[in-house]
């Protein structure tokens, strides 16, 4: 049978339609032939094809043409659905009231032909032609018994995963027909909070109340649950997790809305659960006015656009009408990553921007300048960033360098060259820093802050002291970390349980803010159109997470258990490693308490102290004498004297600073 049906998907178009056309000529006949029986009974003396053989020739010279006419052919079989039901209703209705004008008009002149033949050949049609086509479907399929599971004799175990669906609406049944057609897992029960369909049959599979999973598993032994809720809100999604934790079930889910309309994924692709559902936070529906403002009909450039937050904005300016934006980042694959999914989006969506893909670095202060200056940049936002914490601990240098100095020369190039808006992503870790990537980033806020606060300032670094005219309005934006980053602790935990554990966390009261990329990306877009100038805005991101808990719901949700003192058994450990150099215990997004609202509920203004621009320039002069000699002591010192609540924990572990303090 595999054989026969491989073969027959293997024929080319052209013969599969001529065989689809043989077949329905037979069918025709046998309709027919079955009309007469039905009507005038078995008689051997009666040969209907021998006494009407006109109309055995008439009935599929009429039929075939209006077939090929209306479509018929042009179903895949294997796709069948309800549309190609209703095409073969309406081709059969025509061509049984044109025969049955045919009948009219000949049985004046031949044998008369009983009228309900018309309506038993009508009737018959339907079924013989209809029935056989969805019986090749369930062939091809290559499930005759999708559609029967509850049949007595019909369960088999074919060694697929077997699966119940969390949702049985259109998603749901989408989700099921896929899943059958790809044979890669076989859906074993549908599981619904809507009374009304309980204990009922969708697709051929039982439909069960939340409160009988257990039973579901009992009967069904499903090994995993598929949520298809792809328009549930997150605080509904995290109510049906936090239930399924329970039990011993792989979660998995299939894509949102959104990313099926931007053909980003399809129904089919199933993933593992969203961590963002689990934190349980709905947005807050964007302000259009507030994302357009800076953006639509400008000229943008997004530094470090290749990264996990500037690939999200590039995704999100793209769609809100820039003339032409500029990526910019210095590390080549990721450039051309995010290059070649906004072109894939071009030539899908016909959307008319120009992209710019500009390799460089933050640290070349010439550079920066001369692409801002070509392409008449309006708006900057200024994602370049180390933003590792232990690697920017253990390398001091690079640390100061791009983040300190990187945001130094992006911010002063936009002002000699007028751009009108810049925006700074920061970081909760700028507040009460204990880590040299945390004073950085409070430093890249200071020298903003300071910058805003100057109408024509002498630049650092110019010689000449000549002042420029400020036309440029600094903003920045602060958040906590956020989910999926490069680094971010989610990829880790993921990886660590598909190898089988331990997972390992720094420390069992460790907490940290999380948000989506996309959430952040849109709040940092209306948070920069917002702000007056020196503007430090900081999203609200909810309650702190304890790590060790998202861990424990991550094994739950992967159909494993936690293995620790209480539960030897457990499939995977949980191990605690020690905060890492610079890493605090929690995080704070306020460096005092003066905060206030915003026309937007998800954005804060903080009222921050600031160093005037003239003693900034004096600390970052020292500063790069202290990098350049390697002097991190001093580097230190001056980090200390800028940044407020900069609170080093532990002994400085840059690489070259422990190298030399051990050679003799």
């Amino acid at each position: 049978m595999d054989k026969l049906r491989s073969f027959l998907l293997g024929l080319p178009r052209r013969q599969k339609r001529l065989l689809q056309v043989g077949t329905d000529v037979v069918l025709v006949w046998l309709a027919l032939w079955l009309a007469f029986i039905v009507r005038l009974g078995i008689d051997d003396m009666y040969n209907p094809i021998r006494v009407h053989a006109w109309l055995f020739v008439s009935a599929p010279i009429v039929a075939i043409p209006l077939f090929i006419r209306i479509g018929m052919y042009r179903a895949v079989m294997r796709y069948f659905g309800n549309d190609a039901l209703i095409v073969i209703v309406k081709a059969v209705s025509l061509s049984s009231l044109i025969l049955a004008v045919v009948v009219y008009w000949y049985s004046n002149h031949a044998s008369v032909v009983p009228r309900s033949i018309i309506f038993n050949y009508w009737w018959l049609s339907l079924v013989i032609i209809g029935g056989l086509r969805l019986c090749m479907r369930q062939y091809f399929m290559g499930d005759w018994f999708s559609a029967a599971q509850h049949v007595p004799f019909t369960n088999r175990d074919d060694g697929l995963t077997k699966v119940a669906v969390y949702g049985a609406g259109v998603a749901g049944n989408q989700l099921v027909a896929a899943l059958r057609m790809g044979r890669v897992m076989r859906p074993v029960a549908f599981i619904d909070d809507d009374a009304s369909i309980a204990d009922r049959s969708i697709s051929g599979l039982q439909v069960y109340k939340p409160k009988h999973i257990q039973q579901m598993i009992d009967v069904t032994g499903a090994q995993e649950i598929l949520l298809a809720l792809p328009s549930s809100t997150r605080a509904r999604r995290r109510e049906i997790l936090n239930f399924l934790e329970g039990f011993p079930l792989h979660i998995r889910s299939v894509p949102n809305f959104t990313d099926l309309a931007s053909g980003r994924v399809k129904v089919d692709d199933i993933q593992e659960v969203d961590i963002a559902d689990l934190l349980g936070r709905d947005s807050v529906p964007a302000r259009p006015d507030l994302l357009t403002h800076c953006i639509k009909g400008k000229v943008v450039m997004v530094t470090g656009a290749g990264g996990s937050i500037g690939s999200e904005l590039c995704r999100q300016i793209f769609s809100l009408g820039p003339t032409a934006l500029l990526l910019f980042d210095h590390g080549e694959f990721n450039l051309y990553s995010i290059l070649s999914e906004l072109e894939r989006r071009i030539d899908r969506e016909s959307i008319s921007i120009r992209l710019l893909p500009i390799l460089g670095s933050i640290r070349h202060p010439h550079k920066l300048q001369d692409v801002m200056k070509t392409w008449k940049v309006d708006t900057v936002y200024h994602a370049a960033a180390y933003k590792h914490v232990p690697m920017v601990e253990h390398n001091i240098a690079e640390g100061v360098l791009n983040n300190v100095i990187g945001t130094l020369n992006t911010a002063q190039a936009a002002l000699q060259t007028g751009v009108s808006n810049f925006v700074l992503i920061s970081t909760d870790k700028a507040v009460r820093p204990t880590n040299v990537m945390g004073s950085t980033k409070r430093l890249a806020e200071l020298i903003l802050q300071a910058l805003s606060r100057e109408v024509a300032p002498v630049l650092f670094g110019d010689k000449g002291n000549i002042s420029r005219v400020n036309k440029t309005r600094f903003t920045m934006v602060r958040f906590g970390n956020v989910l999926g980053s490069s680094g971010s602790v989610i990829p880790l935990f993921h990886s660590q349980i598909k190898s089988g554990g331990p997972l390992t966390v720094t420390h069992p009261k460790i907490t940290r803010y999380f948000m989506t990329i996309p959430e952040a990306a849109q709040l940092v877009i209306q948070a920069g159109s917002m702000g007056q100038g020196g503007d430090v805005f900081v999203l609200d991101m909810g309650e702190p997470v304890r790590i060790v808990e998202l861990a424990e719901k991550m094994i739950h949700l992967s159909g494993l258990s936690v293995r620790s003192d209480r539960s030897p058994q457990g499939d995977i450990a949980i191990e605690f490693t020690g905060l890492r150099p610079g890493e605090k215990l929690y995080e704070e997004l306020l460096i005092g308490d003066n905060v206030s609202a915003t026309p937007h509920p998800m954005i804060m203004s903080a009222d921050e102290d600031h160093v005037p621009w003239d003693v900034l320039k004096t600390r970052l002069s020292e500063l790069l004498v202290a990098v350049e000699e390697d002097d991190y002591s001093r580097v230190r010192q001056l980090l200390r004297e800028t940044v407020s609540g900069y609170s080093p924990d532990g002994e400085i572990v840059d690489w070259i600073y422990q190298q030399r303090s051990l050679d003799p």
